[in-house]
């Protein structure tokens, strides 16, 4: 099972654990949504910005999730593909 499958099965027993993937979540989607529509230079700052709240975030549920012992090894990521990632697993669990 891949690492975002794991935080999956685990958000409904682990109250921390859910809050900050739904941190991440919000942040996937923004940063998806400020990507597509940032034109040239326009935009680039937000995009940035947002892409790097993004990875702060994805490794502290990383490290989380290591001390929890939920994962043994480390998780390396594209942060474009696991942001899309996230996102078709919050429609997932919404749907």
């Amino acid at each position: 099972m891949n690492f975002l499958g794991t935080i999956n099965q685990l958000i409904n027993s682990d109250l921390e654990l859910a809050k900050l993937f739904e941190r991440v979540k919000e942040y996937a989607e923004l940063y998806l949504i400020a990507k597509q529509r940032q034109k040239g230079c326009d935009g680039m700052g937000e995009v940035s910005t947002l892409k790097d709240e993004l990875i702060y975030l994805m490794n502290k549920i990383i490290s989380y999730c290591q001390e929890k012992k939920y994962i043994s090894e480390y998780v390396t990521y594209d942060i474009d593909s696991i942001s899309r990632e996230i996102i078709n697993i919050k429609n997932e669990n919404t749907s």
